[in-house]
């Protein structure tokens, strides 16, 4: 028999779970097994469950790739690991809040479909990235035009995309007379209830009015926020966790200590004691995912796009330069945190020291390359709306300028030593014809600025930020990120 983490003597003993899993039921069902819910709500749920020992199983869901993943995941009995990267030393934990996990390519659309509609299930949860939920991010409505809608509208019983797998479940649901279940999203997206909402009730509106009301009457759609620093595992990352338990874990991931979870208090049909598990439940998510997303994610884009230019693979790379650092802490305080309405008796002086606290963790390797991706779906809720309340009220915003044109020199495809760049982004097509027509010059600058479902139609009509970025990008091309990002400092009195 291979050992792992389900069957192994070795250290592994020691960690893992306390409470009897044989208990558990599959009252969730994640789509999108990936690193984030692993190192997030899977860790949650399964402290809970240590402090609880209530019934909370999880089933995991991939619609798409990810099946050696699946396929090692049962092999040991659905456990996995987690290693909490501190400074000075690490902490492994072994996770068994996942109690089933299903793939198309195994078990067919219908077994899922079938899972979701079981009467015990009361939460579907999320984490498929923004471009998951097929929402044109300039309406915020669902993107017809998707080809996985387009299909999912014609052939309910065999849906490709969440969306259209989560209304045919509840379809199931309304005609069997159970139950619906909270639909709850998990992706750092701003107002991701709202998001999932309107892509859920867009779809039934088209393929059935008649369940689309049943949906709005009875379903809800949480906004949550969530916040832990999770890099993509890489051969190093396995290693390590080996070393500390003991056996190889194809599913270990690594992740930093900090861990935080906001949620809206608004579920249908139960939910569990995630605030035991180190959640926050409150009435308004709003405020709370809009400082995450400007002040972290915010500098993360910029660190992210400047700092690969710059030569820098890692965060914690581009925080041993205190050009980056300062720069990062600035714009945190002085262009992002303006923008904010936060409750009374909030620290963002504190909070932003906490988050280069974090981005310096030198065991994190949260690669530049992979904050960069899919910038087109981040940047509207990252740096346009701050953005705009800057030259709304004419105050300075002259780091979020640089964010903007050093991801415009970033999808351009090639760095600053000449390289190829593995853009990856879903409109990497447009800015490819873009470049291909201007060449690397700040040419570029206008029609990437057109592009509406990032930039909206108020900004490219601002001359003062279309000349901000313009002079940006140029330097950019003349002098480097390195020497931007100094500079920077500088015109700040650093």
């Amino acid at each position: 028999m291979k050992k792992n983490i389900s069957n192994t003597k070795t250290n592994s003993l020691t960690l893992r779970p306390v409470y009897s899993r044989q208990e558990l039921k599959s009252r969730i069902v994640h789509i999108g097994f990936g690193a984030f819910h692993r190192a997030h709500q899977g860790v949650i749920t399964h402290q809970v469950l240590a402090n609880l020992g209530e019934d909370w199983g999880i089933c995991e869901v991939n619609l798409v790739g990810g099946e050696e993943l699946i396929t090692a995941l049962r092999e040991q009995d659905h456990l996995y690991t987690v290693l909490e990267k501190h400074p000075d030393h690490t902490q492994a934990k072994v996770i068994g809040s996942i109690v089933e996990s299903l793939h198309p390519t195994f078990d067919g659309i219908s077994a899922v479909l079938e899972k979701m509609a079981e009467p015990q299930v009361a939460i579907v949860s999320l984490t498929v990235t923004e471009k998951g939920y097929c929402v044109d991010p300039a309406s915020g409505q669902l993107d017809q035009e998707n080809k996985a809608i387009r299909h999912d509208l014609f052939h309910p019983d065999s849906p490709e995309s969440a969306i259209g797998l989560i209304v045919s479940a509840l379809r199931l649901r309304k005609e069997r007379g159970l139950l619906p279940f909270t639909v709850l999203s998990c992706d750092n997206v701003q107002g991701n209830g709202h998001v999932a909402s309107q892509a859920v009730l867009g779809f039934a509106e088209l393929q059935d009015p008649g369940l689309a009301m049943w949906i709005r009457e009875n379903v809800t759609f949480p906004c949550t926020m969530v916040d832990r620093i999770v890099p993509a595992a890489t051969p190093e990352t396995l290693s390590d966790i080996e070393t500390a338990i003991g056996v190889y874990d194809p599913c270990g991931i690594a992740c930093e200590p900090y861990l935080q979870w906001v949620i809206e208090d608004n579920f249908v049909n139960g939910r569990p004691r995630w605030d035991i598990g180190g959640a926050t439940f409150v009435n308004d998510v709003v405020p709370f995912e809009e400082m995450k997303l400007r002040m972290l994610n915010g500098s993360h884009s910029f660190l992210a796009y400047l700092g690969y230019l710059g030569g820098y693979a890692h965060i914690s790379d581009t925080m041993e330069n205190t050009a980056y650092r300062h720069a990062a802490f600035n714009l945190m305080l002085l262009e992002q945190a303006p923008t904010l309405n936060m409750p009374t008796g909030t620290d963002l002086g504190g909070y932003a020291l906490q988050l280069i606290t974090r981005f310096i963790n030198p065991a994190l390797k949260h690669q530049t390359w992979q904050i960069a991706m899919d910038g087109s779906q981040k940047l509207p809720q990252r740096m346009v709306e701050p953005l705009l309340y800057h030259l709304r009220k004419g105050s300075d915003y002259s780091a979020l300028a640089l964010g903007v044109a050093g991801w415009m020199r970033y999808v351009s495809g090639q760095d600053e030593a000449g390289n190829t760049i593995d853009v990856r982004d879903p409109l990497l097509p447009r800015f490819q014809a873009i470049y291909a027509e201007h060449g690397l010059d700040s040419a570029v600058v206008k029609p990437l600025l057109a592009i509406e479902s990032i930039f909206g139609t108020e900004l490219p009509q601002l001359q003062l930020f279309v000349d901000a970025v313009t002079q940006a990008y140029q330097q950019l091309l003349e002098h480097g990120a390195r020497y931007c990002v100094a500079a920077l400092n500088v015109k700040e009195g650093d």
